[in-house]
């Protein structure tokens, strides 16, 4: 080997060692500041007080509350009609199909009679109501009977939600109750309607009682069959005191709030108005203004220690 080659061999090799001396030490100095880091963190954890919870509270507002039951059902045309043939025989056409409008009487198909030997007029399927085809269930050709169904009419400018009541809420409802209608097509949209249908007896199977709601659909975005999500209204009062639901802690049929007394949890029974997913009326124990905890509750007791963190 001449001493070029060794030469240039040594350099690399003397590169190869200060590339990986470097490296090390950043990796040493990484670690010594994660060190520190973690060390810094255990001791502020060491300084918080093990039997204090950390908390966060809200102040008991004036709100307008609604008394709602959630419930979900199934959206269907307000009126609907399957349409059949008055004769035997095949098909001869479709007069109209899916999303035409049709009047009463209109001819929808035509039917051709099936009688060897004898010639008649194609006989018309006439629909029976105004409103748009919503299905076409033959093709040209199909053999149908009296009993075969060639179409349906749907009269949709209004719809009906139709949902099961559980029978612990049937006291709650009343014919006219305002009610609140949302659908996965339309998420951002909020529909309303108003209960114009109530079955006088309950299921013996499901314990229900079957509801409908009478909702306008001018905008025809509403589509019989489609799954809807409703609330209905049972009651609403305007500017009374609320807390957050999740300030509510019950034992034996009492309900409580904790709020912060210095820095220790107090306990102060409530008594409730209306409540809903969100908030309960506090009718008494609790003011306007009043900080509630509203978190961090799991295990508070009367007089534990508390710390309270809102950022």
């Amino acid at each position: 080997m001449d001493n070029r080659k060794i030469n240039d061999f040594k350099y690399t090799e003397t590169k190869i060692m200060k590339t990986t001396i470097k490296t090390t030490l950043a990796v040493f100095v990484a670690v010594l500041a994660l060190s520190a880091c973690g060390e810094k963190n255990i001791d502020q954890l060491n300084k918080v007080e093990k039997d204090r919870f950390i908390v966060r509270t809200e102040k008991a507002g004036l709100r307008t509350i609604e008394d709602t039951i959630s419930i979900v059902g199934s959206i269907k045309a307000f009126d609907e009609a399957v349409l059949y043939p008055r004769v035997n025989g095949k098909l001869l056409k479709n007069v109209l199909f899916e999303g035409d409008p049709v009047s009463k009487n209109q001819t929808v198909a035509l039917i051709e009679r099936d009688e060897p030997g004898v010639v008649y007029e194609a006989a018309p399927v006439p629909s029976t109501l105004n409103g748009v085809i919503g299905r076409v269930y033959q093709d040209t050709g199909a053999n149908v009977t009296t009993q075969t169904p060639i179409a349906l009419v749907v009269s949709q400018a209004k719809v009906r939600v139709v949902v099961e009541v559980p029978e612990r809420y049937v006291g709650k409802i009343r014919m006219n109750q305002p009610a609140r209608i949302k659908v996965d097509a339309y998420p951002d949209s909020v529909f309303t309607g108003r209960i114009y249908r109530i079955s006088p007896v309950v299921d013996t199977k499901t314990r229900s009682s079957v509801v409908e709601v009478l909702a306008d659909n001018s905008s025809h975005r509403l589509k019989s069959g489609m799954f809807a999500e409703v609330k209905l209204i049972a009651g609403a009062r305007s500017n009374v005191v609320t807390v957050p639901t999740s300030a509510i802690v019950t034992e034996n049929k009492q309900s409580y709030v904790f709020i912060p007394s210095e820095d220790k949890a107090a306990r102060v029974a409530v008594s409730l108005g209306l409540s809903n997913e969100d908030y309960a009326q506090i009718t008494g124990g609790v003011k306007q203004g009043d900080d509630v905890i509203i978190s961090g509750l799991y295990g508070l007791k009367d007089g534990s220690k508390i710390a309270v963190d809102n950022d």
